[in-house]
């Protein structure tokens, strides 16, 4: 075994946790949470007041999301809708394209069958003519 493809493998199979790690985001926290207020001294004022911005930041990205999903699902539904025409029309163009059509004689199975019983009449055939002018020896089978 080669030991260069060998030395590949182990150089990136060594690098892919490293590309499949995610970058921890740092918490963007609201100014006013950002700088200790003289009323508030003990840590439980601040994780309240942090607690309550991120809340608020929370509910503001969920509105947001929520209008946009809005504005984009009345896109959708007339896309859908014209996607729905469009289909329907295709169907009826497949339809008529099959109707003018003459039936097939045989299927795609039967063809296949056809050609193969074809295939082996013309060895039969091709077997019999090749040894027909030699002198037949008796075979211990038969």
């Amino acid at each position: 075994m080669h030991r260069g493809p060998l030395y590949l493998l182990l150089t990136a199979l060594c690098v892919s946790p490293v590309l499949h790690a995610e970058e921890a985001q740092p918490l963007a926290l609201n100014p006013v949470s950002s700088t200790p207020s003289a009323t508030s001294s003990t840590p439980s004022n601040d994780s309240a007041v942090q607690i309550n911005a991120l809340q608020q930041q929370l509910a503001e990205s969920q509105r947001q999301l929520s209008e946009q999903q809005s504005a984009s699902g009345e896109r959708e539904t007339a896309q859908i809708a014209r996607l729905r025409q469009e289909n329907q029309r295709l169907k009826l163009q497949l339809k008529q394209a099959q109707a003018g059509q003459p039936p097939r004689l045989l299927t795609d199975q039967q063809l296949w069958f056809a050609i193969g019983a074809g295939t082996a009449l013309a060895a039969f055939v091709i077997g019999r003519l090749s040894a027909g002018g030699r002198s037949r020896r008796r075979s211990e089978w038969a």
